[in-house]
């Protein structure tokens, strides 16, 4: 039996980490590096990375220049190392790989276990476009958007995969199932992010019964672009339980077994649905 088919019982902890990535994969791949080492410090035993971890670059044709292909190539051999050397579940926030079309990317998840072993991967679904006065974003340009839904075992039971502009679509967290944990790793712009983060994300907790768990980039980028950040683990009811405003670090909590179950059971929202 592995730890990720073990019965749940007790606590277990998790980490979310939030960077100010740039330009320079080895860079952003040794912060990552020392904030993965902090959270393993911690007792976390599954770590998640943001959005964009490994390259943010003014360039939007860079992670087309960066991209791996699945299974090849230094972000995944580092993110593979990583969670073997560190004993921990590590969830690549996202890295560019190989897409269909030669001038885009998919912007993917990929999970390793413990044993530096990859247990699943999701392509991020939904694309952001946004332009308010001079502000303006399409991640289409560059980006193949994904077709499936992911969700995989990991130590605190079955787990859902989103990124970042999927967090406005509930649809996508319902087609999951029942879940433990949402992990959504995320670069929010600092003007949506100001507006409609925090509740979008205790919305999706409530709503599904589960903890998320939203590691995000958070702060000044190389270039001038502003992350929000507010790195934050939310609980089945919708409680904040801890978060990071701004700048790179750790956040951690522990996933309860016992008081989701109790939430579920006094409030079966779950089974009482009656629509898809």
């Amino acid at each position: 039996m592995s730890e990720a088919d073990a019965p749940l019982s007790g606590t277990v902890r998790i980490a979310a980490i939030q960077t100010v990535s740039g330009p320079d994969v080895e860079a952003n791949l040794a912060a990552a590096e020392g904030l993965i080492a902090r959270a393993a410090a911690d007792g976390a035993r599954l770590v998640a990375l943001p959005e964009y971890f490994p390259l943010m670059s003014t360039d939007e044709m860079a992670k087309v220049r960066a991209r791996e292909s699945e299974g090849s190539g230094p972000i995944q051999d580092f993110l593979s190392a990583a969670a073997r050397r560190h004993r921990v579940w590590l969830v690549g926030g996202t890295l560019p790989l190989v897409a269909e079309a030669d001038n885009k990317v998919r912007n993917s998840t990929l999970v390793f276990d413990d044993r530096g072993e990859r247990r699943a991967r999701y392509d991020k679904i939904h694309l952001f476009g946004f332009q308010r006065g001079a502000e303006r974003y399409d991640e289409s340009v560059t980006i193949e958007p994904g077709q499936t839904v992911s969700t995989f075992d990991s130590p605190v039971g079955r787990t859902g995969l989103s990124v970042c502009y999927d967090l406005r679509f509930p649809e996508l967290f319902r087609a999951m199932g029942v879940v433990n944990l949402i992990i959504l790793p995320a670069a929010f712009t600092y003007t949506t992010g100001r507006a409609h983060w925090e509740v979008l994300l205790r919305a999706r907790a409530i709503e599904n019964q589960c903890y998320v768990m939203a590691p995000a980039q958070g702060g000044e980028h190389p270039g001038g672009r502003v992350t929000w950040g507010h790195t934050m683990i939310v609980d089945p009811w919708g409680e904040v339980m801890n978060v990071l405003e701004t700048g790179p670090g750790v956040v951690t909590a522990d996933v309860d077994f016992e008081r989701l179950a109790s939430l579920r059971d006094s409030l079966p929202a779950l089974r009482h649905r009656c629509l898809g």
